[in-house]
């Protein structure tokens, strides 16, 4: 069953990508971010600010698309965009949003969860907007960046960022990171403040089940790799022996016990939810920069399959 789902998936993901190219969006689309088409399984379309008040008419604040099968389980929630430059994340939880239908529980999806990161772009060697033309006409959807945009985040960077809990001392820009300040803060910086959200949403919707989708450098040590909380580690050893059987090599690694505000980690350690992150490889932050669309060793199609696997796997 998990087979024909995934092969559904990525049929369909296959059907829209059809003819690609990088472009900049059509005149009076440049606001647009992610065209994102809520299919028969989404049942409400919130705002995270819904969650956490403060958030409302910040660049922080983002759709959220909840598919409320009615029938009692396990609710399931996933986030893409956490860097907006790791597109299959995002474009694996559109695909859900688009396609999914609960049978028990809910799925609670955010495709782009820091907006304000989706709203520019850091380099020159990688398009601004991915161009995927369809059937039903050409779709958009932004190649963003990796952290909260400067602008946005109300205070300058810090010489160096270490998280309150502790733990390795980073750059300053690590402070616009989203994946290095969870559980955030009700009164910091703009990325503390959706930390602190994503952590409301989490806990106030008893959230079973989290997952964080990202990409990863083809030779980093990251890539194609289930990072989990160490309490819910079966889970993902499990599924690692079930993707292999399916042909997908996935590596596995237990959050760090010293690495704090990584989603995993906080997720899982301040929340009922069973916490996972999943990495695939995008060319595009190799060295060489190379094609995140049509990569003959990484095309996106490929890395889409990956992080539905996975997810189908751990689920």
């Amino acid at each position: 069953m998990r087979r024909r789902f995934i092969r559904a998936l990525l049929g369909f993901f296959l059907w829209c990508i059809g003819a690609l190219a990088f472009a900049d969006p059509a005149p009076g689309v440049a606001t647009i971010l992610h065209d994102v088409r809520p299919g028969r399984g989404v049942t409400r379309v919130a705002w995270l600010s819904e969650w956490f008040t403060p958030l409302a008419g910040t660049p922080a604040d983002t759709r959220v698309f909840i598919a409320d099968s009615g029938t009692p389980g396990a609710t399931v929630f996933i986030a893409g965009g956490t860097h907006a430059n790791e597109i299959a994340g995002i474009l694996s939880a559109v695909a859900l949003i688009e396609k999914a239908i609960p049978s028990t529980g809910r799925l609670i999806v955010i495709p782009d969860i820091n907006m304000s990161a989706s709203t520019w772009t850091e380099s020159t060697k990688v398009p601004s907007w991915i161009r995927i033309d369809t059937p039903n006409g050409p779709r958009f959807f932004k190649y963003g960046a990796r952290y909260t945009d400067p602008v946005h985040q109300g205070e300058p960077d810090p010489d160096r960022y270490q998280h309150p809990k502790g733990g390795e001392a980073l750059e300053g820009a690590e402070a616009r990171n989203l994946n290095r300040v969870y559980p955030g803060m009700p009164d910091g910086s703009l990325t503390e403040r959706l930390a602190w959200a994503v952590m409301s949403l989490l806990k106030t919707e008893a959230v079973d089940i989290a997952f964080d989708l990202h990409e990863a450098g083809p030779e980093s040590r990251l890539a194609n790799m289930i990072v989990a909380n160490p309490k819910n580690l079966d889970l993902a050893a499990l599924a690692v022996i079930s993707l292999e059987m399916e042909g997908i090599r996935m590596k596995l690694e237990p959050s760090s016990e010293v690495f704090h505000g990584l989603s995993h980690r906080e997720w899982g350690d301040e929340t009922k939810a069973s916490a996972f992150l999943v990495e695939t490889p995008n060319p595009a932050q190799s060295t060489e920069k190379g094609n995140p669309i049509e990569d003959p060793h990484y095309p996106l199609a490929g890395r889409i399959a990956t992080h539905l696997a996975s997810i189908e796997a751990i689920l």
